[in-house]
């Protein structure tokens, strides 16, 4: 009997015991990608937010079971739950739907045939990105452009130089800026989604990287870097956290060495100043504009 979980689901919901993890946020997660077609019994999915990421999640998950083998989905009501219902049905299947604890929760039983599951893969797939000129997936953070907080940090970071790390990765973009620097002697690029660093393994092709599939959190601190580029998350599960930006402060500075230097962007309404300044011996504010400030922070 193969069952797996995919997320987190509240505690009000019984997760199965001995269920595989194929989260993609849970580093050391089995790949849903990687499950054999009909290989799998049940299924619970703590459904991601995003539409297309949400759609391919279920058809990824779909196409993982045994036909009679059982899906058992739920979403928050304001993160995709009203819609849960109809997209199953979109894909041609018989939905039973209940509401708990301010959650959808619809319970399939998977059919021989499915309706539109090629499609939902090929939409929500790791792929090149149309004028971006970059591998991503949608479900990566700012997963289709530039963010512009990213793009403010880049136009201001000077050449930078010995060894450093970009922390929250995503799919590359400071890392690239970074590595424009022929000075800089190694880059590690760490984000705590798999699907953002697989796409910076397509992206960011330079002797020099290592990639770190990682909770930035946990991190083994040895102050061993010379500097840190950072465009750290303050979202978790969709619902604004200030605390994760403020831990990356924290985690960058014992990272770093005596000297060594952190760049980060933040939106303006983040309060870092306090952790900054109790994390470094010099703090510069180099620019707030168009709802982001920058930062350059000195262990």
């Amino acid at each position: 009997m193969i069952t797996i979980l995919y997320g987190r689901p509240p505690a009000v919901f019984d997760v199965p015991t001995g269920a595989l993890q194929t989260s993609p946020l849970i580093p050391g997660s089995t790949a849903l990608e990687d499950l054999a077609p009909g290989s799998v019994d049940e299924a619970m999915i703590y459904a991601p937010p995003g539409v297309v990421e949400r759609r391919y999640t279920l058809a990824m998950a779909l196409r993982a079971l045994k036909v009679g083998g059982r899906l058992d989905v739920m979403a928050h009501k304001s993160k995709g739950g009203s819609r849960l219902g109809k997209e199953l049905k979109d894909f041609g299947l018989e939905v039973g739907e209940t509401a708990k604890a301010h959650h959808r929760r619809c319970i399939v039983t998977r059919p021989e045939v499915i309706e539109g599951l090629d499609a939902a893969i090929a939409a929500g797939g790791l792929r090149q990105v149309e004028g971006l000129d970059a591998w991503s997936q949608p479900g990566v953070f700012a997963w289709d452009r530039v963010d512009p907080g990213t793009a403010l940090l880049a136009g201001v970071m000077p050449p930078l130089k010995g060894a450093g790390a970009d922390l929250g990765c995503g799919f590359g973009a400071l890392s690239l800026v970074a590595l424009r620097s022929p000075a800089v002697t190694s880059l590690r690029l760490i984000d705590i989604d798999r699907r953002a660093i697989a796409a910076a393994k397509k992206n960011v092709e330079d002797p020099r990287v290592a990639f770190e599939w990682a909770d930035v959190r946990t991190l083994p601190t040895e102050g061993e870097l010379n500097f840190i580029v950072s465009n750290p998350p303050f979202h978790d599960g969709g619902t604004e956290d200030r605390r994760l930006g403020q831990n990356f402060i924290r985690q960058a500075a014992a990272l770093l060495k005596t000297g060594g230097v952190l760049w980060l962007v933040a939106n303006r309404h983040l309060p870092y100043e306090a952790e900054l300044n109790a994390a470094f011996k010099r703090v510069k504010p180099l620019l707030d504009k168009g709802g982001y400030k920058i930062f350059e922070a000195v262990k």
